[in-house]
């Protein structure tokens, strides 16, 4: 097989490729017994029947396309191979000859990725948000654990903001009732602000037994934008009691015997949570620096099948809560022309990104072992709730794992670009990033609670995928 290579652009290559005709003689074979169970012919059982027969029933060309067709992709492969090309998306392909027992040769143009050479990382520098837990913070935290450990009691006293009604919701649109805007037995929040306009003004001062209606426009449902009569009837008030923080409070919503160890174990948690969000940023921070170093031409296709994706994941998302693009652009403050610029240039980025460290990758010869697949998948099982086992299957049976593979490889690159930089926070403090790397390679290093510490069923979860 013979391939030349004209490049069309920095980013698009066209092959020429010719190929002996006994090359195609495993497709022709293939063919003519894949066409011998569908011809039927009187004396000869499906299967059976002769090459020559079938030439004269269907034809020899008819035999020939089918050759070359399920031939095309593995000559194609072999010649993205032979010429050391990285291919992207699919290839527009053209016979240009087929000549019987003589020679076949096609045409493929092709989107690649550009040549280029990563530059210098060494010592990049970088600023990122400095660590800090403030008291605030644990209080804060603190308070949401009282929260979950709060109690109700009636409350013999007409409702205010803050007390818990236990309701009934009834709504009408020009006399006729709205099915989507009816509820019974809605513990609501009062002063939430977390249903229709109004309501929470209505609830505030009425007793258990009290009923309301009143106007209001509703926000969702088939009668969205239209006015109605909204009728709220009310069957209990009750008031949320928080437990007192102490040390009682400590033994019952942790481990802790105190209130001043659960105080130090919250800070502890929350530092590690800033530091791991720190170390993300630095992610970011590192190839943002090496990104503004190259200058690469990028292939529209691959840009515009970028833009596709985002758009359908933000459609998915929208769906999941039952909202419009419209209504989301409204509450984003963007204009859909906005939306779309903006798309635009996050997809040229990842593009770009992605590029920068699939080259990084083959410039440092990196390669991903079995158990950094093992522990992706064991990852990612965990954080979706499912088994590791089903999801290898899935990953397997939908050909994913050469996308595993990649998004592993380019996860290695980039750590290896972060462990070079020259990090510092936004305070001027020297931020040890190796570091931070080594600690979250190795868990939890004090043996705690932590999640990322191995448990006998975590080994089981890797033994499986």
């Amino acid at each position: 097989m013979k391939t030349d290579v004209e490049e069309l652009s920095p980013t698009r290559v066209k092959l020429t490729v010719e190929v002996p005709f006994d090359e195609l003689k495993p497709n022709l074979d293939k063919a003519y017994k894949e066409l011998s169970q569908q011809v039927r012919l009187k004396g000869f059982r499906p299967g059976k029947v002769p090459a020559r027969l079938i030439d004269q029933y269907v034809g020899r060309g008819t035999v020939l396309q089918e050759a070359v067709n399920d031939a095309l992709p593995g000559l194609y492969g072999r010649a993205v191979e032979e010429t050391e090309l990285f291919a992207l998306g699919q290839p527009d392909v053209e016979i240009t000859e087929l000549e019987d027992n003589e020679q076949f040769a096609f045409t493929a143009e092709v989107d690649i990725r550009p040549k280029f050479e990563v530059p210098e990382y060494d010592g990049l520098e970088i600023t990122v948000d400095s660590v800090e837990v403030t008291d605030e913070e644990i209080e804060e935290t603190l308070s949401n654990l009282r929260e979950r450990f709060a109690t109700l009691t009636n409350a013999d006293r007409p409702a205010e903001e803050g007390d818990f009604a236990s309701i009934d919701l009834a709504a009408t649109v020009d006399g006729e009732d709205v099915d989507d805007a009816r509820t019974s037995g809605y513990s609501y929040e009062v002063g939430s602000r977390s249903s229709v306009e109004g309501l929470d003004d209505q609830i505030v001062g009425m007793n258990a037994g009290d009923s309301k209606t009143f106007t209001t426009t509703l926000v969702g449902g088939d009668h969205e934008g239209q006015d109605a009569e909204v009728t709220v009837t009310v069957h209990s008030v009750k008031i949320k009691e928080l437990p007192e923080l102490d040390d009682e409070f400590a033994q019952l919503g942790s481990e802790f015997d105190t209130i001043e160890e659960l105080r130090a174990d919250i800070r502890k948690r929350l530092e590690d949570q800033k530091l791991h969000q720190q170390l993300g940023q630095a992610r970011d921070k590192a190839l943002e620096a090496l990104m503004e170093k190259l200058d690469i031409p990028l292939p529209d296709s691959v840009i515009d099948s970028e833009v596709q994706r985002r758009n359908e994941q933000l459609d998915q998302q929208l769906q999941m809560y039952g909202m419009s693009r419209d209504k989301y652009l409204e509450e984003e403050k963007k204009s859909a022309e906005e939306y779309d610029k903006e798309i635009a240039e996050g997809a040229r980025d990842a593009v770009k990104g992605g590029f920068i460290l699939d080259q990084l990758a083959l410039q440092e010869e990196l390669t991903v072992e079995n158990e950094e697949l093992t522990e992706y998948v064991v990852r990612n099982a965990m954080q979706m709730g499912v088994q590791p086992d089903v999801l290898a299957q899935h990953l397997t049976e939908n050909n994913q794992i050469p996308a595993i593979v990649s998004e592993v490889l380019r996860s290695k690159a980039l750590n290896l670009v972060v462990e070079h930089v020259k990090a510092t926070d936004d305070k001027g403090t020297d931020v040890d990033i190796a570091a931070m790397l080594r600690h979250e390679a190795g868990g939890d290093e004090d043996g705690g609670d932590s999640e990322a510490a191995e448990t006998p069923e975590a080994e089981e979860d890797k033994a499986d995928a």
